[in-house]
């Protein structure tokens, strides 16, 4: 359910890119709540104790997306898609630093009886899935993105569909195919 009319969002979105500068400042309470939820529904996947809390994503994934300077914004789904998309990366950057940092990566030695031990289980799954989505890209781009939109950005088919600008039954085809291509990638089966 969403409180505030897609039109509103669209306009603003328009208005923020021809320059606009304080229709960033209206947009922004329109669209907080659902881009928390987002935010939220991508650390539901990762570990449990994750570093990075809700916040913390939500404020980084909206650092780059005022810093968006060629995107032509098409609606809300569009944003959602993009803001979803910067979520993920966020979160691919820091699985990857923390691989670094389980290496080794420069930093100090820390006793185990000094920090709490958590498995790196979900940042080496986030990887695989990022290394896969990449696999996928060089071949089907639009599959790629609507996975990105779909799983990553909790889009529905029909948002998923007008972000896209295909038909609902090409986005069901088209996941379908995706997620199963995925699934041999990976070798388990996707949620």
């Amino acid at each position: 359910m969403n409180p505030e009319p897609p039109g509103d969002v669209t306009r603003l979105l328009v208005a923020w890119k021809d320059g606009d500068r304080s229709a960033l400042d209206d947009l922004l309470p329109l669209v907080e709540r659902e881009l928390r939820l987002r935010a939220r529904g991508h650390l539901r996947r990762e570990r449990p104790g994750h570093l990075l809390q809700t916040t913390a994503l939500l404020n980084e994934a909206y650092l780059r997306l005022v810093r968006q300077k060629d995107v032509t914004w098409q609606n809300r789904a569009h944003f959602f898609a993009i803001a979803s998309q910067a979520m993920r990366r966020i979160l691919v950057d820091h699985a990857k630093t923390q691989r670094r940092q389980k290496r080794g990566g420069g930093a100090p030695v820390v006793s185990l009886d000094d920090v709490a031990v958590m498995s790196p289980q979900r940042s080496e799954e986030l990887l695989a899935l990022d290394a896969a989505l990449h696999k996928l890209a060089a071949f089907d781009e639009r599959k790629a993105r609507l996975v990105e939109m779909r799983y990553f950005a909790g889009l529905s088919v029909e948002e998923t569909a007008e972000a896209m600008g295909v038909s609902v039954a090409t986005v069901m085809r088209d996941w379908r195919v995706a997620k199963a291509w995925l699934q041999r990638e990976l070798e388990a089966p996707l949620p």
